[in-house]
């Protein structure tokens, strides 16, 4: 049987990146199922995703060391996963559970190649939803009096679980600086994205008080900086004066569903590299 990777990296953009990879990995007798890249002229860098297989013989240890050497000649970040992992998801909620039972239901049905270890709510709402797909349900209440310690707790369940994603899935906490950098790269939020933009309560009814003609959501990685993570996924929806705000709600919530399945997706397919405050993303 061969092992399945993919490997993901970025450089500063020089002549010979391909040409180096690809040939230390027929080298090493491995064969490439998919290869995409991209030189950011921005930035002047290069990024670049292998899909590859190799033989059973072939240690990880002498894989990690051969490409390691070759990252240090180009001053690399790299990652190497095993494609045929599921990554394994802690999904934070709060009382707006479409985002959730999305999610569930793609995990269940084997359309995300996920295992959703753990359900957290602040509120216990969605205890019966996560137990109908047998996912343990951790109801962790928060208050300005005990946040240290509830994100103390929610640390300790995404490490018990050995949870490779936390999805905020209309979790309505601002989590603390230090909990956004302790999950810096592995966390997802979803949020409704507005031109012009409604924040605070309601934000679908005061889109509709505007006549807006455009509702729509996106898909970050969550950052100290409130909402303003690097952007993974996006989306929108055309709305008219007919529409009243509970079909505004309703239309808005499938968007939001649709955008985090996608963020989640390209995240645990490993196909989203960061640069700098933006995401290189390949499908």
């Amino acid at each position: 049987m061969r092992h399945d990777y993919i490997l993901t990296l970025s450089c500063p953009d020089r002549t010979g990146i391909v040409y180096r990879v690809t040939g230390l990995l027929f080298e090493l007798g491995c064969n490439i199922r998919d290869a995409q890249q991209f030189g950011d002229e921005d930035s002047g860098r290069f990024f670049l995703r292998v899909h590859f297989d190799s033989d059973a013989a072939l240690a990880q240890d002498r894989l990690h060391a051969a490409i390691g050497v070759l990252a240090t000649d180009f001053s690399m970040d790299w990652q190497l996963h095993d494609a045929r992992r599921r990554a394994r998801l802690l999904v934070l909620v709060s009382r707006q559970g479409h985002c959730l039972n999305d999610l569930l239901f793609r995990a269940h049905s084997r359309q995300l190649p996920v295992d959703i270890a753990a359900v957290a709510s602040n509120h216990e709402d969605f205890a019966p939803l996560a137990a109908s797909y047998g996912v343990p349900f951790h109801h962790l209440p928060v208050n300005a009096g005990n946040r240290a310690a509830q994100e103390t707790q929610l640390q300790a369940l995404a490490a018990a679980e050995r949870v490779d994603l936390v999805v905020l899935a209309r979790y309505m906490q601002i989590l603390s600086p230090a909990l956004c950098l302790a999950w810096a790269g592995r966390a997802i939020n979803i949020h409704h994205s507005f031109l012009p933009s409604f924040k605070g309560a309601q934000p679908y009814h005061q889109a509709h008080a505007r006549g807006v003609k455009i509702i729509g959501a996106t898909a970050h990685y969550v950052t100290p900086d409130l909402d303003e993570g690097p952007i993974i996924e996006q989306d929108v929806a055309r709305v008219d004066h007919a529409m009243r705000p509970p079909e505004l709600v309703r239309l808005g919530s499938d968007v939001e569903s649709l955008v985090l399945a996608r963020a989640v997706r390209r995240h645990v397919e490993h196909r989203i590299v960061l640069n700098g405050h933006r995401t290189v993303v390949f499908r």
